[in-house]
């Protein structure tokens, strides 16, 4: 039974990873020149406003825009420096053109932008805004807007709020405002917008473009693990108290959703960008991209272009953009921290996380962290594993007794009563040998809980991103570049398997040796973080295997003399 409930954790370990590694979205296909067929399109064809049921509506192209009488005659960026942010807006439209993070950097140690340089320079970035008229969106994203409640191009937000105005009007009666205010340690943006023509308002769509620009979301081409250790954009968004993840692949052509969300936007592994609580209906509109890198042709990105339309103006909206950090979501909003995809040990995986930050101020490195919280996990385990380790070997002593009686009854088919008279035997000699078949599993299984919430924990956990550990392994969030942790940790769950109490038959025991060889070719691609959990998980295992042992000696094996009606010790 011990060896049944092992397979079963097994093949659930299986399905958790063997999804993301072999049923993952592959990258779209490329066209006759060689190009991703959505790299074929300019952002400036993005999704025109959705209509009733979503649909891009078709409007003629702008005549050229209009000439402006209320903004600036040259074009310039305003740098707003914050405690946690260097965020770069333009007067020309009033956008955003660069959000970098101080506190998380590229692989060449940059400032992680989170605007994506491959569409940096088209026309949709975020805080762009459009409506049904064409002439009207050119207008508001090619004018260049005067700006005011700064002085100067580069503003210091450290230490207090700052707002930007952007303000502009054209000659054909239309007039547009914008307000952004930035926070010194936060990563929201407050937003609101209002356009007039002719002195009435017009409703918008906010578009924010394609994002993000996590490194993490690009694909070295021909690499064989590529498209299964990439996590691209993805539409995200929490409607009527349900978070939906759509993944980059199942988007299709296009997506549109409407009704009441709490948050909504888009999001890869460890970044998002998302409104929250928007005024109701929000209708969202998403669209994959396939984008090749400028600063390097081999790779591509997969980016998510997404707007947004609210009913009436766009007035004190909050855009939450940047890390998915438990602690910095919290503070934004409780509900928030449900962008973190923790899964159904979400529970246990938040303290897990906390538990791993406290030992991190005490050891200095996210790496030799994980490995205390691995041994300070196990020594509490081990009651329970100790406890699982006798009962299977009191199992395995039982096991030629337990096999004449099954021999005794292999003649009887199943449903035949006469077989029933086996289980009751069975049962009269675990009563009379003071063993519980469940007494193996039920420690076993307390365990399991745990083992999936520090999975699910180190997959999400953004503080390992760029974390080191020494030696080789630069980056604990990505597979380690020379395979010798996976490659250990195989060695180290063969040895695991071969000591531990078995009461299967060969046949059982021969799919339990193929499962170490599965999952150290599955690790290949696991983040180094997760596989040096894994490791120092086995390791202890191994040698709490060895010290029960020495304490309980060795098996003492009770046969069956033959001729006897019952098996006799």
């Amino acid at each position: 039974m011990e060896r049944r409930v092992l397979l079963a954790i097994s093949l659930s370990f299986l399905v958790l990873f063997g999804y993301q590694t072999f049923l993952a979205p592959k990258p779209a296909p490329e066209d006759s020149a060689g190009m991703p067929p959505a790299a074929t399109a300019p952002m400036a064809t993005a999704p025109a406003a959705a209509g009733a049921q979503g649909a891009p509506a078709q409007t003629p192209a702008p005549a050229g825009p209009t000439e402006t009488l209320v903004g600036e005659t040259e074009v310039r960026s305003i740098t707003v420096e914050t405690a946690q942010v260097r965020a770069v807006f333009s007067n020309r439209g009033a956008r955003l053109e660069h959000w970098q993070l101080k506190n998380y950097h590229t692989s060449a140690g940059e400032p992680l932008d989170l605007v994506p340089v491959a569409v940096a320079a088209t026309p949709a970035t975020p805080f762009s805004l459009r409506t049904d008229d064409a002439q009207v969106t050119a207008d508001l994203n090619q004018a260049v807007y005067r700006v005011t409640g700064v002085t100067g191009d580069t503003v210091d937000a450290t230490g207090a709020p700052v707002t930007l105005t952007f303000e502009m009007e054209t000659g054909g009666g239309l007039r547009a405002r914008k307000v952004f205010t930035l926070d010194p340690q936060s990563y929201v943006i407050g937003f609101s917008a209002s356009v007039e023509r002719q002195g009435q308002p017009i409703v918008t769509t906010i578009d924010w473009g394609a994002g993000l620009g996590d490194q993490i979301a690009q694909m070295p081409s021909g690499s064989f693990f590529s498209a299964n250790s990439t996590h691209p954009a993805q539409a995200i968004f929490q409607k009527d108290g349900s978070v939906t993840r759509v993944p980059h692949g199942s988007l299709g052509a296009s997506k549109t959703e409407e009704g009441q969300m709490g948050f909504a936007g888009i999001d890869d592994l460890y970044f998002v960008a998302v409104a929250i609580n928007p005024p109701s209906p929000t209708l969202l509109h998403y669209t994959p991209l396939t984008l090749p890198d400028p600063s390097s042709p081999a790779q591509v990105g997969k980016y998510v272009s997404w707007s947004m339309r609210t009913p009436g103006p766009a007035q004190d909206l909050k855009f939450y953009f940047g890390p998915k950090q438990l602690d910095a979501l919290r503070a934004v909003d409780p509900e928030l921290t449900r962008v973190i995809h923790f899964g159904i040990f979400a529970w246990l995986a938040a303290p897990l996380l906390g538990a791993l930050k406290w030992v991190h101020g005490f050891v200095g490195n996210y790496g030799w962290s994980i490995v205390v919280l691995t041994i300070l996990i196990n020594l509490a385990m081990w009651p329970l594993r100790h406890k699982s380790v006798v009962s299977m070997r009191r199992m395995q002593e039982l096991q030629p007794q337990m096999k004449a009686i099954q021999d005794r009854y292999a003649k009887y088919k199943i449903t035949d009563p006469e077989r029933q008279k086996m289980n009751t035997e069975v049962m009269e000699l675990y009563r009379e040998k003071g063993v519980s078949p469940a007494s193996g599993c039920v420690p076993m299984l307390l365990t399991m809980p745990f083992l999936f919430a520090f999975y699910s924990m180190l997959s999400q956990a953004i503080e390992i991103r760029g974390a080191t550990f020494g030696g080789w392994i630069h980056d604990l969030s990505m597979p380690d570049p020379l395979y010798i942790t996976p490659l250990l940790m195989g060695v180290t769950m063969f040895w695991q398997q071969r000591l531990t109490p078995s009461t299967a038959d060969p046949a059982q025991q021969k799919v339990m040796m193929i499962m170490p060889f599965m999952f150290t070719f599955m690790s290949f691609n696991f983040p180094s973080g997760l596989v040096i959990y894994w490791l120092v998980s086995n390791t202890w295992a191994i040698g709490q295997q060895y010290f029960t042992n020495y304490l309980i000696g060795s098996p003492q094996v009770h046969n069956v003399r033959a001729g006897d009606k019952r098996p006799k010790a």
